[in-house]
C-alpha cells in the first residue's frame, strides 16, 4: 500500500492562520485571482496571509475547488 503524503503548510495574519495541503490542490488560480497580495507563486513564502484582512481570506478560502485551501482561527 502506498504511503499519503499529508504534507500541511501554515501561515497566518495573527487572527487566522491558513493551511494548505499541496497534494489536494488542483492548481485552479482561484486564490491568485481573488487575492494576489496573498498568494503569489512566484514568491517565498507564496502565501503572505497578512496583506489581507482576515475576513477577505475566509471568504477567498470557502471558494477553494479542491479543499487545498483550509483555515482557523487563532485562540
Amino acid at each position: 500500500m502506498a504511503a499519503t503524503n499529508n504534507t500541511r503548510k501554515e501561515y497566518t495574519n495573527g487572527e487566522l492562520t491558513i493551511v494548505w495541503k499541496p497534494e489536494k490542490c488542483v492548481h485552479a488560480g482561484v486564490c491568485v485571482k481573488t487575492l494576489p497580495k496573498v498568494y503569489d507563486p512566484k514568491r517565498k513564502p507564496w502565501i503572505q496571509a497578512e496583506n489581507a484582512s482576515t475576513e477577505a481570506l475566509k471568504s477567498q478560502i470557502e471558494t477553494c475547488p479542491s479543499g487545498a485551501l483550509s483555515y482557523f482561527k487563532n485562540t
